[in-house]
């Protein structure tokens, strides 16, 4: 499971790390901690990040991050380009749903 600390690492691949929603990041945190799916976390951390807005900058590269790491830790093949078209989808169709989002990175499987 990704911690707090390893989705703040991911974002300062791509800038400061610089929390901008915090509550939404803890809750995001809290409500993976209690789930063993990893295709539930990728979703919930994905949600926050991109629709809630979490760090100042790099929130699109860190979600891609975030799922490609969720699915390497379940031995699981994303495709990243499959990955990079969720999360646009996401962003243009403003998703929040989270069986919307596990669906579309689902999809990003092969």
């Amino acid at each position: 499971m990704l911690s707090k600390k390893d989705i703040l690492t991911a974002n300062k691949l791509f800038h400061t790390g610089r929390i901008v929603n915090e509550g939404s990041m803890d809750y995001a945190i809290s409500t993976i901690a209690r789930s063993r799916n990893w295709l539930r976390t990728a979703a919930v951390l994905t949600r926050a990040i991109l629709i809630d807005h979490v760090f100042e900058d790099g929130n699109k590269r860190t979600a891609a991050a975030v799922i490609l790491s969720c699915c390497d830790m379940s031995g699981v093949y994303c495709n990243p380009q499959k990955v990079n078209a969720a999360i646009v989808q996401i962003l243009l169709k403003n998703i929040s749903d989270i069986r919307k989002i596990e669906r579309l990175i689902k999809n990003a499987i092969e």
